[in-house]
């Protein structure tokens, strides 16, 4: 329940930060929380990866753009209650819906009854591989994975063009009242 607290603790402050140094760190503190939840899950391959994109490799993307950019956030030039109110009414949904999900760890869920008792009794005669991890990843999900490789792919294909755009020279406006011969 700590974990939890501390996670909706950061999440609330990276909302209320106006600046984007002190968000991209409070980003990598919430990536290491998430990352000991799932530890704490004892899901510690998701772990692993959300330590190293999430806290690393993310964290490194967006100080790379902070120095492309700046570090302080613009004002929004209005407050838009249409997004707010989307927002407020999917989350609403979301909630109501998550009652009708199975308890977490139930060992009647559906995943436990049907699908790992195949995978594990024939994990290594339809596969061969020994790593029963390795036999499920690789070839009863090889689709899935592959798909995932794909969407890191294209992620980071997208971090590179936009990181490769060089960035827009800041104009300097005309204050009334002052030439240019001036300043």
């Amino acid at each position: 329940m700590a974990l939890l607290t501390f996670l909706v603790t950061v999440a609330v402050a990276v909302v209320r930060v106006r600046d984007l140094f002190s968000a991209a760190m409070l980003f990598a503190i919430y990536s290491l929380l998430s990352a000991g939840l799932f530890a704490v899950l004892d899901a510690g391959d998701v772990a692993l990866t959300e330590a190293a994109v999430g806290a690393g490799i993310s964290t490194i993307l967006f100080l790379a753009v902070l120095a492309l950019t700046g570090h302080e956030e613009r004002p929004a030039r209005g407050k838009n209650r249409l997004a707010l109110t989307v927002v407020v009414a999917t989350g609403a949904c979301l909630i109501y819906a998550a009652g009708d999900l199975p308890e977490f760890g139930e060992p009647g869920n559906p995943p436990h009854v049907h699908v790992a008792p195949y995978y594990i009794e024939h994990a290594y005669t339809d596969m061969g591989v020994p790593n029963m991890v390795a036999a499920v990843l690789a070839s009863y999900r090889s689709i899935d994975t592959m798909g995932e490789a794909f969407v890191i792919l294209t992620a980071g294909l997208g971090v590179v063009a936009l990181l490769s755009v060089p960035p827009r020279r800041r104009r300097h406006k005309h204050k009334p009242g002052k030439s240019e011969d001036d300043s």
